[in-house]
């Protein structure tokens, strides 16, 4: 079958949250991300935008791009029909839980309080529908002094929840996150929250109602590290930092080959793994040397020990070593770059990439990392223009064309 066709083939198939109505008050990454998992998966999901338009459309031009292709938005926006609200006003406000009243699941990542003023924090919509899910991301949780607090995930994941720290080398500065690091984690973390909670709901003998589920990125930054974490919590110190040089098990490290490419050992069990490193590499003598037979010894001789390594690897290519390692049954992994993880053949073998249909032709994009083998996933649409849907949604919930141009008229809806 021809990838086109088995493109519409799956699109013909329910994904595993048809039939379930999503409304998503998001902006940015988390909540949109969230979303957009869920749009995937099959659900309908209806982005509420502001008319300005969610600000997250603004990322190619944050990066210097000055084509009309915005990857960051798409990723989390795909499958999504877009509805422009002005909140503000009260007709804004009445479309609003219109939708909400027949709607499975609502997702937001907006600050609490701005929830509060605009009447539509959690307990005023789980009375105007009891069976919703209100599913909701914080940067610190929905108590405390800093519930209100500016976050995105590199204040609170990334910095504040020990992140960063736990990555940095001593003596340097902490490391730069990258766009979305935390917030595709978070995501993630709200729909299993949500979709635990609507099987609460609807399972046999469940509840037959709906929950505020939350999350946060200090907890998802501080669940990223519980092992540092739950160390130092329950033993009083903290797990030490590694270096390149000071790593006591060299099967478990990471070095620079010929052509300054780096293949990372992964051999946990030093043990059972260090002759066969040692084999590796042509230096089976080092299985017994004194220096490095024992754990001990190699703890006593580390620095020597990994320059003995770091001086080998630097003789031949990665994909020389590749070969050695393989002939052993050396456990390893290339560090790739981002080139070279798109070009990855077992990449493209384990459904990392997903085709987006756009127009005439289709868009290549990475896949949400779950599959569902019985209903398959799909995206069915590429990220709506600002309001695209508004007239679609309005008569869904039964607005006449005429009460339809005078919310815009009024300003109320764009």
């Amino acid at each position: 079958m021809r990838p086109f066709a088995a493109l519409t083939e799956r699109l013909r198939m329910p994904g595993p949250l048809e039939g379930i109505r999503v409304i998503e008050l998001g902006m940015w990454v988390a909540g949109p991300a969230a979303g957009g998992i869920l749009a995937d998966w099959g659900a309908d999901v209806v982005k509420i935008e502001p008319p300005t338009g969610d600000p997250a459309r603004q990322f190619a031009q944050m990066i210097g791009s000055d084509v009309a292709i915005n990857p960051a938005f798409e990723i989390d926006n795909r499958s999504k029909r877009s509805i422009a609200l002005d909140l503000a006003t009260d007709d804004g406000r009445r479309v609003f839980l219109d939708l909400i009243a027949g709607a499975d699941v609502f997702v937001t990542n907006i600050r609490i309080d701005a929830l509060e003023r605009l009447g539509l924090d959690a307990p005023v919509l789980l009375a105007h529908n009891p069976r919703l899910v209100y599913g909701i991301i914080t940067g610190y949780g929905l108590q405390g002094d800093d519930r209100d607090r500016a976050a995105y995930d590199i204040g609170a994941f990334w910095a504040r929840a020990g992140v960063a720290s736990v990555l940095t080398a001593p003596g340097s500065p902490p490391p730069f996150q990258r766009g979305g690091f935390g917030d595709h984690g978070v995501a993630m973390d709200l729909v299993a929250a949500i979709n635990a909670a609507l099987l609460a709901r609807d399972r046999p003998g469940g509840t037959g109602r709906g929950q505020l589920v939350a999350t946060s990125l200090l907890r998802h930054g501080m669940y990223t590290i519980c092992f540092d974490l739950n160390t130092h919590l329950r033993l009083g110190v903290p797990i030490a930092i590694g270096s390149h040089e000071t790593m006591s098990n060299p099967a478990m490290n990471c070095y620079r080959t010929k052509d300054d490419r780096w293949v990372w050992l992964i051999g946990l069990e030093a043990d059972r793994h260090f002759p066969t490193l040692c084999r590796a590499v042509d230096r089976p003598e080092w299985i017994d040397d004194p220096r490095f037979r024992d754990a001990a010894a190699r703890r006593e001789n580390v620095r020597e020990m990994i320059a003995e390594f770091d001086a080998v690897f630097a003789t031949r290519t990665r994909d020389e070593w590749s070969e050695a390692f393989d002939r052993e049954d050396m456990w390893w992994a290339p560090v790739q770059n981002t080139e070279e993880v798109l070009a990855d053949p077992q990449a493209w073998a384990g459904n990392a990439f997903l085709e987006v249909p756009d127009g005439s032709s289709v868009a290549m994009m990475i896949n949400n990392p779950c599959d569902f083998v019985g209903t398959p996933t799909a995206a069915r649409w590429m990220p709506p223009d600002i309001g695209e849907h508004t007239d679609e949604i309005l008569g869904e919930l039964g607005r006449s064309s005429a009460e339809i141009e005078s919310l815009r008229a009024s300003g109320s809806v764009a």
